[in-house]
């Protein structure tokens, strides 16, 4: 519909109105307005009594200036009503800012600061009503002093910058003071369940989609846990959150939250609880490298959604300027007080006051960021929509034009692209800290690849290599670049290819690599070749393009997972980052932070997610494996914790979906699931490999015969099932990055035909009365990695009664020593086999089973640990074998694990035939001591 259709159409509708007949300049200001945005005319359309201010500019400008109580003459009983109205208002406030930009009547400025207010204004009164509404009901929480408690509301990100965006999701952290329970009304509750009830009600009154439409979209996975955790937290529960698990990523997320419902007394004690965890007393300059980290992750994150023409993620964008700003801050805030406000441009000040920015870089830095999100005001006011990326279509295209009074399409993006690379500089001069080599260096590489000699005639300029080498390395470049030609590369990527080359071959002299390690490097850019963005990463990142040669030297194995999996090249990005080595507790918090930017509702994109992140940190794990800068013993530790993390995180995920579907079984939450996961094998004793399946049975303790609490309730054993149906799922389904896990769950009672998921005392009894020897062995190297302290503490009593059974030692022995045939036969005994060759990693295991079967009811310390260098120190402590027997079979166990590793990692990096043979022989011995003779 053309803008003087729709004027026309108002018209009509506006007949009853006294305003109806639009004079000459109305109908001009009218048109103006409705060509410039979609949102504006279904407002009128809806609303048809504000057409009066949006034809007269004064009336418009004093109607923005006005606050009026926005549940006034309401019945405050009338939830929908409530909500009518809340919307409503929200549409019309909008329009009227959106209609000022677009007349011109304020600046940028002022529009971000209104639309942040509207929300402040919304938020408040939704909460105001929902506290009265439960007040009501369950009494009033009130503190110490008989002062009614609020639920204090952290406003995060742009609005608590007070720079909130046109149409924009409002991240919003819910906390109260203290615990206690309520009083004065029909009915009392905790402190906790009334806040929590609250925090319900005022997203329910922002967020639910009504006919009126919604009034914002609440986003609240920026509180401490995430979606896993409890909606609203208490001060002392949000101080010990921060204080012992606070990620970098939130100090960021913390420098702009406010309090949208300030008090005299519980905000200020609430900014004090947080100021320590977000700035620190001294200079920090470790904020750099977090930011190199986040910028990391989102230019991957455009790379995977190929995202183009966005003013927000762009290289250059708004967020840059948040970067730096906020980088900025955290480094010097916590010696300059002035600094430590949410506020962007007020920081932007304060930099240039104290001299850490000069004058003009905050003025350039200033007008692009506003101009920027001018333009961003107006594109999310085209059709109330939150998006930052230029529109392809022509209508809406001219709608922004029109929107920002400019007359070209080509005009808009010389502006925005000459804006963003003056931003882009500046972004550089904070965190870039690479070195470009000499164009000297680089003449061979470009000598080569640009000539068209043969590659003998070549071949002696690379003195490095001998003479067949040489000749190999220069075909393989030859017929690349043959290949290259036949591909759709493009000029960009050819002219990145041209660049990048010279580049590479001056890497291979640096680090004297052989033909052989082209091969692998080839192997990844025939992956990478089409995809420019993977080209210009490693041009403009030549640490990332120096690990990249120097992982591919050490291994054949990264090689192919990099050229599999490319996104894994961000992984190279900082390498200080890549050997860094993680914490235990580090892998969840990090896929935690990972899981909270995806959309909760986005199935596919979490599934891609969980194994994206799982391949990162195996990769980080392998990199510092392959370097040295990880110990052998400690591998199979940091694949074990990645793989629990990943476990605990797909179930959570498994969790939350079947709840939506099908409700909560009896006496279980979110917190207390009433699952376990018991894990047996590699992972069950901490000796995860690269690639290693997961062993794994489920355990639950629903002994209700009741249903779910959905609409679409089940019965309680059938929802577990179906639970762990979806783990497996969630685990073992092949996307474009692969599979997360092979999980083998053959070893829950039964095998195959048995539950997948079964009740804790049935396991208990099936192990007891039913089970074979060699489930009892199994269970020697079973733990729980996930699952409610009540039920992993049953799980420890079975485990331990069953492995203290009274035992008869010979049929035992003949038990454990058929097994070990059976495998024997199954997987065959190859000399260059470090697991199941005689000798081998599977003996020592079958010892170590032994020796907990036999003797742990006569000494506990032998089942206090799963995995075989502990077992093995209990067995010498207890008697069983002597000091110097246990040492030597640590010694080659770790020497044959370290060669199991290395066979995927690294093959040309194996032990030598002769430290494995005497390894095996070691083993040989204590086995023939322990299985042929008795024990002494």
């Amino acid at each position: 519909m053309m803008p003087t259709d729709m004027a026309a159409l108002l018209a009509q509708r506006l007949s009853q109105h006294a305003t109806a007949g639009l004079s000459p300049a109305a109908l001009t200001i009218l048109q103006r307005l409705l060509s410039s945005s979609g949102f504006i005319n279904r407002t009128l359309l809806q609303q048809p009594e504000l057409l009066a201010e949006f034809t007269e500019p004064a009336r418009l400008s004093l109607a923005l200036q006005q606050q009026p109580d926005v549940l006034q003459q309401l019945d405050l009983a009338d939830e929908a009503a409530v909500f009518s109205r809340l919307r409503r208002y929200r549409n019309a406030q909008l329009c009227r800012i959106l209609a000022a930009d677009i007349l011109q009547l304020q600046p940028v400025t002022a529009s971000l600061v209104q639309v942040s207010q509207l929300a402040e204004r919304l938020i408040n009164t939704a909460y105001h009503w929902a506290y009265q509404q439960l007040a009501a009901q369950w009494g009033t929480p009130r503190d110490d002093a008989g002062t009614a408690m609020p639920l204090l509301i952290l406003g995060m990100g742009k609005l608590g910058g007070g720079e909130l965006n046109f149409s924009s999701d409002i991240d919003l952290i819910f906390t109260y003071p203290a615990n206690g329970e309520t009083s004065g009304g029909r009915r009392s509750c905790e402190h906790q369940q009334f806040f929590t009830r609250l925090g319900q009600k005022i997203i329910a009154a922002l967020h639910q989609v009504t006919a009126d439409g919604f009034a914002y979209r609440v986003d609240m996975r920026l509180r401490p846990f995430g979606d896993s955790g409890p909606l609203v937290l208490s001060f002392a529960a949000m101080e010990d959150y921060y204080q012992e698990q606070g990620r970098e990523w939130e100090r960021y997320a913390m420098l702009k939250a406010r309090v949208l419902n300030p008090d005299a007394k519980h905000s200020n004690e609430l900014q004090q609880l947080l100021r320590p965890f977000i700035y620190r007393r001294y200079i920090d300059f470790s904020a750099i490298e977090s930011l190199r980290r986040m910028k990391q992750q989102i230019e991957q994150e455009n790379r995977r959604l190929n995202r183009r023409d966005n003013i927000k993620l762009g290289a250059g964008g708004i967020r840059e300027v948040e970067f730096v700003v906020q980088t900025l801050q955290l480094i010097r805030g916590g010696r300059i007080p002035a600094l430590q406000q949410p506020a962007i441009l007020q920081a932007l000040q304060v930099l240039q006051q104290e001299h850490i920015l000069t004058a003009q870089q905050v003025t350039q830095l200033r007008d692009d960021y506003l101009w920027l999100r001018q333009v961003e005001q107006a594109l999310q006011g085209l059709d109330d929509k939150q998006t930052q990326t230029l529109p392809q279509d022509p209508v809406e295209r001219a709608q922004l034009l029109a929107a920002l009074q400019l007359d070209s399409w080509a005009s808009l993006q010389t502006k925005i692209e000459q804006a963003m690379q003056r931003i882009h500089q500046q972004f550089k001069l904070v965190i870039d800290n690479g070195e470009e080599p000499d164009a000297q260096d680089l003449s061979l590489g470009k000598l080569i690849w640009d000539s068209e000699q043969n590659a003998e005639e070549l071949a002696s300029q690379l003195d490095w290599l001998d003479a067949a080498d040489a000749t190999g390395l220069i075909q393989q470049l030859q017929q690349f670049r043959l290949d290259c030609q036949k591909r759709s590369v493009g000029p960009r990527g050819r002219d990145y290819l041209a660049k990048l080359m010279p580049l590479l071959l001056h890497i291979l002299q640096q680090q004297q690599c052989h033909a052989a390690v082209l091969s692998r490097l080839l192997l990844v850019f025939g992956q990478i070749v089409t995809r420019t963005a993977y080209l210009e990463l490693l041009f403009e990142n030549s640490a990332a393009l120096q690990q990249l040669v120097l992982l591919c030297n050490r291994s054949g194995w990264l090689a192919e997972q990099l050229a599999r999996y490319p996104m894994l090249l961000d992984e190279l990005i900082d390498p200080a980052q890549l050997y860094q080595i993680a914490s235990q507790a580090d892998y969840a918090a990090r896929l935690q932070q990972q899981m909270l930017r995806v959309d909760p509702d986005d199935l596919e994109l979490q599934m891609e997610t969980l194994r994206q992140y799982k391949q990162a940190q195996q990769l980080r794990i392998a990199a510092a494996d392959i370097t040295g800068v990880l110990p052998l013993m400690k591998v199979s530790d940091h694949l074990t914790w990645l793989a629990e993390a990943v476990v605990a995180q797909v179930v959570e995920l498994a969790w939350q979906q079947m709840t939506a579907r099908y409700g909560v079984p009896p006496h279980c939450n979110a917190q207390n699931k009433g699952l376990a996961v018991i894990a047996y094998g590699k992972l069950g004793g901490l000796e995860l490999g690269y690639g290693s399946d997961l062993d794994l049975v489920f355990v639950h303790n629903c002994s209700s015969q009741g249903t779910t609490d959905g609409e679409r309730n089940i019965d309680a054993m059938q929802f577990y099932l179906k639970l762990v149906q979806r783990v497996l799922h969630l685990c073992t389904t092949r996307t474009s990055s692969g599979v997360l896990y092979e999980v083998d769950t053959r070893l829950r009672p039964s095998g195959n035909s048995g539950l997948l998921a079964i009740h804790i005392d049935t396991y208990g009894q099936y192990l007891e009365q039913q089970a074979w020897t060699w489930e009892h062995q199994a269970l020697v190297r079973a733990r729980a990695i996930y699952g409610s302290a009540e039920l992993c503490q049953r799980f420890a009593e079975i485990r331990q009664q069953i492995i203290c059974l009274s035992r008869s030692q010979d049929t035992l022995r003949q038990d454990v020593l058929q097994m070990r045939q059976k495998l024997r036969q199954h997987h065959g005994t190859t000399a260059d086999d470090p697991k199941h060759s005689s000798g081998g990693i599977v003996d020592l295991e079958f010892i170590s089973q032994y020796l907990v079967l036999a003797h742990a009811a006569q000494h506990p310390a032998l089942y206090q640990y799963t995995d075989n260098i502990r077992i093995l120190d209990a067995a010498a402590h207890s008697g069983l074998l002597p000091a110097t027997d246990v040492q030597q079979l640590q010694q080659s166990y770790q020497l044959l694990r370290g060669a199991g590793h290395r066979q995927t990692l690294a093959p040309a990096t194996l032990p030598a035939q002769d430290e494995l043979l005497q390894a095996k022989v070691v083993v040989e011995q204590v086995w023939q001591r322990c299985f042929e003779q008795a024990l002494i």
